[in-house]
């Protein structure tokens, strides 16, 4: 038993109290960041039903079948699916208590979430110095619109990543930032299946 609960009876108990006020609060955190995740799908869903409808107006500019690239494409969808896995290992490090690990597994999901944007960045720079730019067609414009709002989230994702990683390395596996993690967790695994589905919907249809 310790000094604490020898001298205060009720200090185990009001410890007890504490870690379940914890476990409560992360809870409702994440089942409110379960409702922000809800309300971007219906952004992406709107997004990807204006993509449809104008993917055939094409005017007198180009086709998917003449600006994708499916190896360059596929390149991007495996630096986030690979970083995707990368971010489960933080995760199961985090359960493991191993900060160190956490923030290692954290900057190599990183760099592949920077990877994926700076060759997105890369595909938007050449179809615009070959003078296909949002305003060239009606399938361009829904075009840059998707897969650059798709972008912005990873950015922003990283954004987050970048600062969970500062706050880790200062005051370590807190439930505060372990609550934080599993939200960001949530956040990046939801990208990559928005992804999955602008490689489906854009890409491998739009070669076809």
């Amino acid at each position: 038993m310790s000094t604490d609960t020898l001298v205060n009876p009720n200090a185990h108990a009001h410890g007890h109290e504490h870690h379940d006020h914890d476990h409560e609060t992360s809870s409702k955190t994440v089942f409110g960041f379960w409702i922000y995740l809800m309300s971007d799908c219906i952004l992406f869903a709107a997004v990807f039903a204006t993509y449809a409808v104008l993917a055939n107006n094409i005017a007198d500019g180009p086709s998917g079948k003449d600006i994708f690239e499916l190896p360059y494409v596929l390149g991007e969808t495996a630096l986030l699916l690979l970083s995707s896995f990368t971010y489960g290992m933080a995760i199961i490090s985090m359960y493991k208590g191993h900060k160190s690990h956490v923030i290692g597994w954290l900057a190599i999901t990183f760099l592949f979430g920077l990877g994926f944007i700076g060759m997105e960045i890369n595909e938007f720079h050449i179809l615009l110095s070959e003078g296909y730019g949002p305003s060239t067609s009606g399938f361009l414009s829904g075009f840059f619109t998707l897969v650059g709002t798709h972008g912005l989230h990873v950015t922003l994702g990283l954004i987050w990543m970048a600062v969970m990683m500062i706050q880790v390395s200062q005051k370590g596996l807190t439930p505060k930032n372990n609550t934080r993690l599993m939200c960001l967790s949530l956040f990046w695994h939801f990208l990559d299946v928005i992804w999955i589905c602008v490689f489906t919907v854009v890409y491998l249809l739009g070669v076809i």
